[in-house]
């Protein structure tokens, strides 16, 4: 299977994921402005929502929208919990969790990169992000994942997330909490090797 991906993007989780999955598969950089893969492939033609990630298959089938791949590649490997099992109730929080980070955070965010939004749209956009981070600091305050004891695919769409922070002015310094998760997450090996692989560090 190959992950269509672009540096520090939200498909940073989906990529996160498959390495702390420990599955096969290869990463295909994707230019988001051309809309050409790093093979010279019309990405739109891989993927007519012509953003990130994408998940192909071998049949030639594609999974896209991150939360949706984050469970898939969760399920794959259940003895690593990176999902809860279906039908629990730690499951349903684990949804509860992806929906929050992709509706509350990841397009919040969204607002502040996009060139062509008045001020007032960013204005407001980090308005509710301030609410949400003091929201999620707190839950977060004697949790060392987002889903309990163990680490999850939402503490790698999370870790993501926040990574954002720094090209758009948000220092998370005033949540010491969620810096100091985003710092615990960012120190996992596969994390480290994720962002090496995107050329996110160097070393």
């Amino acid at each position: 299977m190959k992950l269509y991906y672009s540096p520090g993007a939200s498909s940073l989780a989906s990529h996160i994921a498959l390495r702390e999955a420990a599955l096969a598969f290869d990463a295909e950089r994707v230019n988001l402005k051309t809309k050409k893969t790093a093979s010279d492939a019309d990405f739109l033609r891989i993927n007519p929502k012509g953003y990130v990630p994408a998940l192909q298959f071998e049949d030639g089938s594609l999974l896209t929208e991150g939360p949706a791949i984050l469970l898939w590649i969760g399920d794959q490997v259940p003895e690593k919990r990176l999902a809860p099992a279906p039908g629990t109730m730690e499951r349903y929080h684990l949804i509860e969790w992806l929906n929050f980070i992709a509706t509350e955070l990841h397009k919040n965010f969204g607002a502040l990169f996009d060139p062509a939004a008045p001020e007032p749209a960013k204005q407001a956009a980090r308005a509710k992000l301030d609410k949400r981070l003091d929201y999620l600091s707190k839950a977060l305050a004697d949790s060392p994942f987002v889903v309990g004891e163990h680490f999850t695919v939402a503490d790698a769409y999370l870790f993501t997330v926040l990574g954002w922070g720094k090209y758009v002015d948000l220092d998370l310094s005033r949540w010491p909490n969620l810096a100091a998760y985003a710092g615990r997450i960012g120190m996992r090996p596969k994390v480290v090797e994720t962002l090496k692989a995107e050329g996110l560090l160097k070393g």
